[in-house]
């Protein structure tokens, strides 16, 4: 009889067993793929940041570049003939312009002679081309720093007060990208 007891008993209670996952190992699986997508941005963030820098050295490089051609085509100085090679300052009783800066009242449509840009600063929606034309859209935050100088050695230096300012000027365009990395553009102009 007591067999058909423990049987009968049995077959009253049904064990139901479900399918699923417990609290424990749902905060477990939450925690690694927390700890896996941490590692996977810190691995991903510096990519990313370092393809933006080759666009806006690009951009840099196309603007520095504009700049440069831009400067190249001015006259040496202010007493050197404007059409080139014909009347040089230093030579023929024409003595060269002390003075190294605009002397065109900061009107860029104006600027006829190298060392006009030095200390030309430009940026943001204010960047324009040397035609006039607005560019701020393809160049916003940059910044366009120009320097020129007296560097008739060919040193690289600029030396405050030199007595040579006949032979070269040495012309310095830094652009500062977005991310606040500066690119700097040397080229001499000659005295010819």
């Amino acid at each position: 009889m007591r067999s058909n007891f423990f049987s009968a008993s049995r077959s009253r209670v049904t064990l139901s067993i479900k399918n699923g996952f417990t609290l424990v190992e749902t905060i477990v699986g939450i925690v690694v793929l927390s700890i896996a997508f941490s590692v996977l941005t810190t691995l991903i963030y510096p990519v990313v940041e370092h393809s933006a820098d080759q666009l806006h050295q690009i951009r840099a490089a196309e603007l520095g570049q504009s700049m440069l051609n831009e400067i190249q085509g001015r006259s040496f100085d202010e007493n050197s003939d404007r059409s080139g090679g014909v009347v040089r300052c230093g030579e023929s009783g024409v003595t060269c312009s002390s003075v190294m800066g605009n002397e065109e009242g900061g009107d860029r449509a104006l600027f006829d002679d190298v060392d006009d840009y030095n200390n030309f600063t430009f940026s943001g929606e204010n960047i324009e081309n040397s035609l006039g034309t607005k560019l701020g859209d393809l160049y916003l935050g940059y910044t366009v720093n120009v320097s020129v100088c007296n560097d008739g050695n060919y040193d690289g230096a600029c030396s405050s007060g030199s007595s040579d300012i006949s032979t070269a000027k040495l012309i310095t365009v830094t652009i500062t990208t977005p991310t606040g990395f500066d690119i700097v553009f040397s080229t001499y102009r000659a005295n010819f």
